[in-house]
């Protein structure tokens, strides 16, 4: 079954009573997990960082990365709490970190085993070995990046989940690691990618779902989705070509300010995507073509049977003007008709009879 993370990222607007009320929407709405964003807004982004377009746009605001950013942080002491409600309501906690002090705090503290290095940090190689040193479960997100940047990752990733701590990291280490069956092994059993395109929201003629398949292909690895799109057709679109995972932003409100707010699923829209994603997901089922169990008693009533067309003698001989097909098919398949075409009948029958020879 594909699994559903539910993206509050930042849309808790700082607030640690946004943030609660997200985990319970999350929850109520079916999700598997609910993801945050942990970060030092000073650690993240220089002073003269701008915003992005989607970000001024969408808050209506210009100003630097920095003081939007720095709004929007949730301390640690808030996380431990949130660590609490998750586990109170039955939901996966799970958060994104950007930062080193933050990446340790998620496995250190809060013991995450499963992290999600964003889009935005795949190139930055240093930040992704400490991802792998950690060795936990990596979602990996791909948006903006070339299959390249992404092979560049994995072979990071490679190298610190089959090296010791103190080996030293080099390119030409990390494609050694990439290429090795020891590396291969440990990335098939770690990494999940997650195809997307960053912007918010995305056009659609720039999702690009065959990407999912790519990636596959190209790493022998499990692929998601995680959408920025408008509305939920293109998640339930990615759970329908085999999405492992579905990653969806969701508010409250879309109306409140903030940089997400706008490209985000208000709850009644989260948990509409949940159900169809599920069913989805169901309907996918085996790869096996065979009839199903439902299938099997409405065979003798859809397919046909071989019928005598007019009234036959014993020993005459079937000509096609003898034999016809109707329902019911608990008789002679009509797949016999040409082999019964000038054979002798073994019994009399009646005009409509099934044949039974």
């Amino acid at each position: 079954m594909t699994r559903i993370i539910a993206e509050a990222g930042v849309n808790h607007n700082g607030s640690a009573e946004l943030a609660f009320a997200l985990v319970d929407a999350a929850h109520a709405a079916g999700a598997d997990v609910v993801k945050f964003q942990t970060f030092k807004a000073s650690e993240l982004v220089t002073a003269e960082a701008q915003q992005a377009q989607y970000q001024s746009r969408n808050t209506g605001v210009s100003e630097s990365q920095l003081a939007m950013l720095s709004r929007l942080e949730l301390d640690f002491p808030t996380h431990k709490a949130l660590v609490a409600h998750c586990e109170k309501r039955g939901i996966e906690f799970l958060s994104t970190a950007f930062d080193s002090d933050s990446l340790r705090f998620l496995v250190g503290d809060l013991g995450l085993k499963t992290l999600k290095l964003p889009s935005g940090e795949l190139t930055n190689l240093p930040f992704v070995l400490e991802h792998a040193r950690t060795g936990c479960d990596l979602i990996v997100s791909t948006g903006m990046a070339t299959l390249a940047e992404v092979e560049a990752a994995l072979s990071v990733i490679a190298f610190g989940l089959v090296t010791s701590a103190d080996s030293e990291p080099s390119l030409e280490a990390f494609q050694q690691a990439f290429v090795s069956t020891e590396g291969q092994r440990a990335l098939q059993q770690k990494v999940t990618l997650l195809h997307c395109t960053t912007e918010y929201p995305a056009p659609m003629a720039e999702i690009n779902l065959r990407a999912m398949d790519t990636l596959a292909c190209a790493f022998d690895l499990p692929v998601g989705y995680s959408d920025h799109s408008a509305g939920i057709t293109v998640p339930v679109a990615a759970a329908a070509r085999g999405a492992v995972v579905i990653e969806k932003h969701f508010t409250l409100d879309c109306q409140m300010e903030g940089p997400d707010h706008k490209a985000s699923l208000e709850p009644d829209a989260l948990t509409e995507m949940v159900t169809a994603v599920r069913a989805v997901s169901l309907a996918l089922g085996s790869r096996v073509k065979a009839p199903t169990a439902s299938e099997l008693p409405n065979r003798p009533i859809a397919r046909k049977s071989l019928v005598a067309a007019r009234a036959m003698e014993v020993g005459q001989r079937f000509t096609t003007a003898d034999l016809c097909c109707k329902r019911p098919g608990t008789g002679m398949s009509p797949s016999h008709y040409w082999a019964l075409l000038g054979q002798p009948a073994r019994r009399a029958y009646r005009v409509g009879e099934l044949i039974d020879e």
